[in-house]
């Protein structure tokens, strides 16, 4: 064995989740974690995992950050021809999980994403920093590139295009995706592996049916 991992071990002792005063609405009780994430001084309390799959069933994972959150669900931007974008143009379906190892819990949620609207898009992209809008028109996500100067000299060539104007005009290729969730977990660390875990699972009529699973 190249690393000895196996015996690394941390007890989870950090809090308790019980089903009986859970927030009825998974959004809310998602909202209620996350600033408790950003009080504790959380790193990165926006990062996730999003896990997406080809229709034939062959899955990606990677960390993206949470940008946007309504009773719909929840909002992340990349680039719809990048990898991730791909597939979630042939198959909606899509997982995200959030970690906050301060507070030792977890939150995984399942859905279906769509495209936000245009204008929301162009809203969002137009806030961001001039080098985050000149970094996104720069890049060909996923695409294979020869070398790192490529992209440099396209910054390059940006700048100079838009030196009089803060506000970019956003690509095409670039916008917002809502995972309108159907199933959303918490997890609380405990003791000797016996996990909290408390599942909502949308009944498609409106409503949430709450349920506590064994870890």
């Amino acid at each position: 064995m190249l690393l000895e991992i196996h015996h690394l071990r941390q007890d989870y002792n950090a809090g308790v989740l019980d089903i009986s005063t859970v927030n009825p609405d998974p959004i809310r009780q998602f909202e209620e974690w996350f600033k408790d994430a950003l009080q504790a001084g959380e790193p990165e309390p926006n990062a996730m995992t999003l896990a997406t799959a080809t229709p034939d069933g062959k899955p990606s994972a990677r960390i993206v950050l949470l940008k946007g959150l309504d009773p719909g669900g929840f909002v992340f931007y990349t680039n719809y021809d990048s990898r991730k974008g791909r597939e979630l143009e042939a198959n909606t379906h899509a997982a995200l999980v959030f970690l906050w190892l301060t507070q030792q819990r977890q939150v995984r949620i399942e859905g279906v994403v769509e495209k936000v609207l245009p204008e929301a898009s162009t809203e969002y992209f137009q806030s961001r920093p001039k080098n985050s809008q000149i970094g996104a028109w720069a890049s060909p996500q996923s695409a294979v590139i020869s070398d790192r100067t490529i992209l440099e000299d396209k910054v390059v060539a940006l700048e100079k295009e838009f030196a009089e104007t803060e506000q970019l005009p956003r690509p095409e290729q670039w916008g917002g995706y809502l995972l309108k969730p159907s199933c959303i977990e918490f997890w609380q660390g405990r003791s000797s592996r016996l996990h909290d875990r408390v599942q909502y699972l949308h009944d498609g009529h409106g409503s949430w049916i709450i349920q506590r699973l064994a870890p």
